[in-house]
């Protein structure tokens, strides 16, 4: 009885996998843009967009389970009004090649850092960080001033939120949710919701690249590994402090009153800028903030941290 129990499982479970695949094989023929980057023997995908020019470039982080298809229509915006941005996969997300472990915050800066150098691009630059990755640019910020002339903060997370209420209960879900994906993703199991992969909302070639990563086996194990030292990350960020001359947006989304606690302590940075700006899309979610249906909410941002770096502070 167990036995027969036992193939029957194994055939479904060879059913569902195969029809993924097929769901995955039908989408038809797929490359991905940008290019790859050497970092020092190991390849992370960058991809730019929009004309150079003396404005500062946008540089890009995305969020956890992110990679450089979640800025995409945002891109696809800012080079529409002549802004040059740069996203990339971190390592082991989308396209890039793995990285060593732990996939915290301190390595996440570190690469960028080697991505940077080894860019083209010319900095300083105006940071925009998705989620999780706020905590990341935090840190890269305080460990290269020199690098930065503004930030955008989109949902993001402060070191700040480590103290609200209700944050060890949602980091512990977010933790269980990674360990999940990344079993399902091992074992194939994720490839059947190949269609359900953008939930932002983008253009054909961001929301291809971000179905395919979506059900990735080794996508979803290097996002449950970066997941899983979230704690880790927020006390490295804690001692990178910004400089309060730097201009900064701050751009939430949902229910303003619901999300009050939450929302004060992403506000933070905003609150310690010479030029802090803030704004709700109250229509908009935690993903489709950065959708082509509420991407003006995001250009604003821009454009106010834009405006404010041709304006220098004030002498004392």
């Amino acid at each position: 009885m167990i036995k027969t129990v036992l193939l029957g499982l194994a055939a479904l479970l060879a059913l569902w996998v195969g029809a993924g695949l097929a769901l995955v094989a039908l989408s038809g023929p797929f490359e991905p843009s940008g290019r790859y980057v050497d970092i020092g023997g190991r390849k992370l995908r960058l991809v730019c967009a929009g004309p150079k020019s003396d404005q500062p470039v946008i540089w890009m982080e995305a969020g956890a389970w992110g990679l450089a298809a979640d800025f995409a229509a945002i891109q696809q915006r800012l080079a529409a009004e002549g802004i040059r941005s740069c996203a990339y996969d971190r390592a082991g997300m989308g396209f890039s090649d793995p990285g060593p472990k732990p996939r915290d915050s301190a390595a996440i800066a570190a690469d960028l850092a080697r991505l940077i150098a080894a860019s083209g691009e010319t900095g300083p630059f105006v940071f925009m960080a998705h989620s999780m990755a706020g905590q990341h640019i935090r840190l890269y910020a305080g460990r290269h001033p020199d690098q930065v002339a503004g930030l955008v903060l989109l949902e993001a997370t402060t070191p700040e939120m480590a103290e609200s209420p209700g944050a060890q209960k949602f980091l512990d879900r977010v933790q269980m949710v990674a360990r999940a994906s990344a079993i399902a993703g091992s074992l194939g199991l994720s490839k059947i919701a190949y269609y359900k992969g953008d939930r932002i909302g983008l253009p054909p070639q961001g929301q291809a690249e971000k179905r395919h990563a979506f059900v990735s086996g080794r996508h979803a194990r290097t996002a449950a590994d970066e997941v899983l030292v979230w704690p880790q990350g927020a006390v490295q960020a804690t001692a990178a402090p910004l400089d309060p001359n730097w201009p900064v947006a701050v751009i939430t989304a949902g229910n303003a009153e619901l999300m009050a606690g939450w929302n004060s302590a992403r506000r933070a940075p905003e609150r310690n800028s010479r030029a802090g700006y803030y704004e709700n899309e109250s229509k908009a979610g935690h993903a489709t903030l950065l959708g082509l249906t509420h991407s003006d909410a995001v250009l604003r941002g821009v454009d106010h941290v834009l405006a404010a770096i041709r304006t220098p502070p004030a002498q004392p």
